[in-house]
């Protein structure tokens, strides 16, 4: 894939998919503006490999899901080089593992905030510029929770991640005047922290049992499905979402 001289902002970069999705877009030609919220060092990390090997980034830290925050990520890349041209809305979180009768009303929010409002707020910042290029990129992080409804204590974060699918479609139909393509992926069980954090090897191989491929997946898998959707060769492709789960949910 080539992404020479295009300028990507990833939320969520400073490990997992983000950060295999900076480093392989790195590797592409891209310039990299990588976002983060807590993991300074893992983000710093994901900068210092990209530029080890001749590429440029930019490490910012943001909460994505507060408006002026995002404004403060958007224009430090802008400043540094000028627009945006690719935006991976990466940042999500599953937040814990809350059954109905556990689950509260701060948590619901926070996981809608994590997961679904923090992309219409990074849209909402760049699509106006891309739209006055007439060229933009706008790919968004969904999950196989999206389409199966998730695992045990995963209603609010399959909720927001369905929608983050359907509202991909919504964006694509409003935004394609403007030849902006808009586009989802929903991984299947990739081996990131988020695993590590929230399912146990008791739980990860019974959702290997369910895998047709018989494995889980690699950030790298991902990124390399993302860099596709970013590079003109995914130039007639808008309004999708991409699953990349080995044969877990096929539609």
């Amino acid at each position: 894939m080539d992404l020479k001289d295009q300028i990507a902002l990833i939320t969520g970069a400073s490990s997992g998919i983000g950060r295999a999705t900076a480093e392989v877009m790195a590797r592409a030609g891209a310039k990299v503006g990588i976002n983060y919220l807590k993991n300074k060092a893992g983000a710093e990390q994901a900068a210092a490999t990209i530029r080890n090997s001749g590429g440029d980034a930019l490490v910012i830290r943001a909460d994505v899901t507060r408006a002026a925050d995002v404004q403060v990520m958007v224009g430090a890349v802008r400043e540094r080089w000028g627009r945006v041209d690719i935006l991976v809305n990466n940042a999500g979180d599953l937040l814990a593992r809350r059954m109905l009768a556990e689950m509260t009303e701060e948590y619901w929010d926070q996981v809608m905030a994590l997961n679904l409002k923090s992309v219409f707020l990074c849209v909402k910042v760049v699509w106006e510029e891309m739209a006055a290029r007439k060229s933009g990129c706008i790919i968004n992080m969904s999950s196989i929770a999206g389409r199966n409804g998730g695992g045990p204590g995963a209603a609010a974060y399959a909720a927001a991640k369905g929608g983050l699918i359907t509202y991909t479609k919504s964006l694509a139909k409003e935004l394609a005047a403007y030849q902006i393509r808009v586009n989802a992926i929903a991984p299947g069980v990739i081996e990131t922290p988020y695993h590590e954090r929230y399912s146990p090897p008791e739980v990860m191989k019974k959702f290997v049992a369910q895998i047709p491929l018989g494995r889980t997946g690699q950030a790298e898998e991902i990124a390399a499905v993302v860099a596709f959707l970013a590079s003109p060769a995914a130039r007639f492709i808008t309004g999708e979402t991409i699953e990349v789960n080995g044969g877990q949910w096929m539609d």
